[in-house]
């Protein structure tokens, strides 16, 4: 048993899985300490785009819990966007009919219709005013937010989540569980973007065409990301310039401002996608407790409050 206060616990992952629910945990009185092999900035957290909407997630009826739950938390935080890297933003959620809309989504956001020709040139489109994050700013300001709450971060690299000597121990390490639980069902849904300058966009789009390409368009202060891919089973972190070349033309045809914007970097993160997310409690054979808090596939940012609440109640239960 280990020999640390009762009331400390590690987070294992410095993505925005692991950052909120450290958060979540110091400012609820805990001791929090957070390992994470790579810094923030490293991690495929800042490599996302990111819009709030459940993607590559599963099972649905939770994760739309998790998201609405999270929505209540970043419509606060867009009223400080400089801060919070959180804004809301309008845009066209292409393909998808605003009278076919799902009830959860339906009964929660306001001012959703029908996309005109000129917001959107495919059959159908909602038009949605949703919050989309800045992850260069947003991550540093959960990192400060947990350090005001009296957590810390340290860069170490964990073999086995058995040596992580800790009364609790929440498994926040996306993709990494993989190895570390172990759980082969993890795997990799690799999405490439590309940043380029904003020649003066400032709604997003989201697509997907007739080949089941997709693309979309995210707006943040003088750039733009640019999407993407979903590619099953994919390891590769380089970036593809033949890929690169096609997210462009893709995303021209939907907003032709985009063509020919100077590019200025190119992205690519691996998605961690299992058949249903694992937010559970494990206790282990010396009376320690594992909580389990990954698998969230496309979605880590539009779900990430609402685990991190359910992760603090399974910690409190041990």
């Amino acid at each position: 048993m280990s020999s640390h206060a009762k009331d400390e616990v590690i987070v294992v992952g410095g993505g925005v899985i692991g950052l909120t629910t450290a958060v979540a945990l110091a400012e609820r009185g805990l001791r929090v300490r957070v390992w994470t092999r790579d810094p923030a900035e490293r991690t495929t957290s800042a490599v996302a785009g990111a819009l709030w909407w459940p993607y590559r997630i599963e099972p649905p009826e939770a994760a739309r819990g998790w998201a609405l739950r999270s929505l209540d938390v970043y419509e606060q935080l867009a009223e400080r966007p400089e801060v919070t890297g959180v804004r809301l933003v309008e845009g066209v959620m292409g393909e998808t009919d605003p009278d076919r809309t799902d009830a959860w989504a339906a009964g929660r956001l306001k001012g959703l219709r029908a996309a005109t020709p000129e917001e959107y040139p495919g059959p159908v489109g909602l038009w949605a005013r949703l919050p989309l994050v800045d992850m260069a700013t947003h991550l540093p300001y959960l990192r400060d937010r947990l350090t005001a709450a009296g957590g810390v971060v340290e860069q170490r690299t964990v073999s086995a989540l058995t040596e992580v000597d800790a009364p609790v121990v929440v498994n926040c390490t996306g993709l990494g569980a993989r190895e570390l639980v172990p759980d082969a069902s993890v795997r990799p849904v690799r999405g490439q973007l590309v940043v380029v300058e904003n020649p003066g966009i400032r709604t997003w789009v989201v697509s997907k065409d007739a080949a089941g390409e997709i693309a979309y368009v995210f707006p943040h202060a003088g750039r733009l990301v640019l999407g993407g891919t979903s590619e099953e089973d994919v390891w590769s972190r380089a970036p593809d310039p033949a890929v690169a070349e096609a997210i462009v033309r893709r995303c021209a045809a939907l907003r032709p401002k985009i063509a020919g914007a100077r590019v200025l970097e190119h992205r690519v993160g691996l998605r961690p996608v299992r058949d249903t997310v694992r937010l559970e409690r494990e206790p282990l054979p010396d009376g320690r407790v594992l909580v389990h808090n990954y698998g969230h596939g496309g979605a880590g940012v539009t779900v990430a409050w609402g685990c991190a609440e359910e992760a603090v109640r399974l910690t409190a239960s041990s």
